[in-house]
């Protein structure tokens, strides 16, 4: 058997793929809540829309479970938009996680990581300071140790995944449960501990109100709150090598994004309970380099390490989160190399490992590049249009699939159908066209990135790779 025809194993239990689901957990815990409070003026008003981002959240990922469970093939999205729409759209989804939204965010959760160690490690060596234009924005460019530290880790975690999915897990199962562990003692911490701690911090006192927030507020909080909820789509990307993934798929997107929303609710509590909401409305953690004020403070309140304990929780999350997407979003390039929309070698599994290496080195390496040029806070910024544009459409799909393959086996059928995918899918474009009339000129450059990959897919059909992989009708 040679390594383009070798298969996937399906070596990933519900547990497994349950702890990738949780790679959402992440920096989003720590970072939002003091801007959403500063939109909404109000604990309670905080909470909801923790609360309704998660629900909306849950809709997605009930639509996305039965398109799992129907089609459980490596690739995810790519498959469902190729299965509903034809190649074309499903080749621009794949382009733009490979070449734009998983390869930035790699460079960037590796970024970050590299600037918390820097709170442990002396890591402030810089070679060199450049400044330039991307996009319509002033990149700030510098190399040094902290951008050499960022490269070695996306590294790290791309020779982790290469060497089996077993190996992969193991890491992603032990990350878990660590970044779990780290938030269990800031929230236990401050409900236990905190010398500060009351329920009255609950009730919004009048020198604390800002303006009264209307629905545009709202939904401004919900928009940072779904930033934190990105994640759990990827999941079916690793349905190839989920056990039982008819019934596994749903139950773990499912129990899996139950399991955040409420960590995130618990944890935005033990902010509040801890703190006073005029410390949170005057806390800015939206830059890294602010060490998680907000975060930290809930966590000075019941000890002097309170700074150092969040960011070790950061960066077990950002460990998490980089073996996780390393993980999944690899087996994007790879089911498109097997159907002949990308180079033919990334189609490729190791003889030793029965994982994708080829397409695993070529995200990771590309990471690397966006890692070192400084630009990817800006092409992350840019395709955030394209990425939910995406996302209404895959949640469309569902839809289109039911009517185009009215008998394709359905062990689980989406909850509420057709309300909840609806819902979902009208938010979704309620957020694109936000998103447009918020951000006119980064939408058009996410749009130009983004089209970036139609010369691409038509060297493809082209090339031969497309018919070779059509006649073989191999299924993956």
């Amino acid at each position: 058997m040679t390594s383009a025809t070798r298969e996937l194993v399906r070596a990933l239990s519900l547990r497994d793929a349950i702890a990738l689901v949780l790679i959402v957990i992440g920096t989003g815990v720590f970072l939002k809540t003091a801007p959403m409070a500063q939109l909404v003026g109000s604990p309670s008003k905080v909470l909801l829309a923790w609360l309704a981002a998660g629900i909306l959240s849950l809709a997605g990922a009930l639509t996305y479970a039965e398109l799992g469970a129907m089609m459980p093939k490596a690739g995810g999205e790519y498959v469902f938009l190729r299965e509903a729409y034809g190649d074309l759209p499903a080749f621009l989804f794949g382009w733009s996680s490979v070449m734009l939204i998983a390869s930035g965010g790699l460079a960037a959760v590796s970024t970050a990581l590299a600037s918390f160690l820097a709170s442990f490690v002396p890591l402030s060596a810089v070679f060199t300071i450049h400044d330039f234009h991307v996009l319509g924005q002033v990149v700030h460019w510098r190399l040094g140790i902290q951008q050499v530290v960022a490269v070695a880790v996306i590294l790290l975690f791309s020779w982790v995944n290469s060497r089996g999915i077993e190996m992969g897990s193991r890491v992603q199962w032990a990350a878990t449960v660590a970044k779990l562990g780290g938030i269990a003692i800031i929230v236990l911490g401050a409900f236990l501990l905190s010398r500060t701690g009351t329920w009255e911090h609950l009730k919004t006192p009048v020198t604390a109100r800002i303006a009264p927030a209307g629905m545009g507020a709202f939904g401004a909080a919900m928009l940072a709150a779904l930033w934190a909820y990105q994640g759990w789509s990827n999941v079916p990307m690793m349905a190839g090598e989920i056990e039982k993934p008819e019934r596994n798929i749903p139950r773990a997107l499912i129990f899996g994004m139950l399991i955040v929303i409420a960590v995130y609710l618990v944890t935005n509590l033990a902010y509040f309970y801890a703190l006073s909401f005029s410390e949170i409305l005057t806390s800015n953690s939206t830059a890294y380099r602010d060490a998680l004020p907000v975060a930290a403070r809930a966590a000075q309140t019941f000890s002097s390490y309170g700074a150092q304990i969040v960011s070790f929780a950061f960066m077990v999350s950002a460990i998490g989160a980089l073996n996780g997407i390393t993980m999944m979003n690899a087996r994007v390039p790879f089911a498109m190399a097997r159907d002949g929309l990308f180079f033919g070698p990334l189609g490729n599994l190791s003889a030793t490992s029965s994982v994708p290496v080829n397409a695993i080195w070529f995200q990771g390496i590309w990471a690397c590049v966006l890692a070192l040029s400084g630009t990817f806070d800006q092409i992350t910024t840019s395709v955030i249009f394209a990425v939910w544009l995406f996302t209404a459409l895959v949640g469309s799909s569902l839809f289109v699939l039911r009517r185009k393959l009215p008998a394709a086996p359905r062990r689980y059928r989406a909850l509420g159908y057709p309300v909840v995918p609806a819902l979902f899918v009208l938010v979704a474009l309620w957020l694109v066209i936000n998103t447009l009339t918020v951000s006119p000129v980064e939408s058009a450059a996410g749009l130009f990135l983004v089209a970036l990959g139609l010369p691409f897919y038509f060297y493809f059909r082209r090339s031969g790779w497309l018919t070779r992989a059509r006649m073989k009708e191999r299924p993956h």
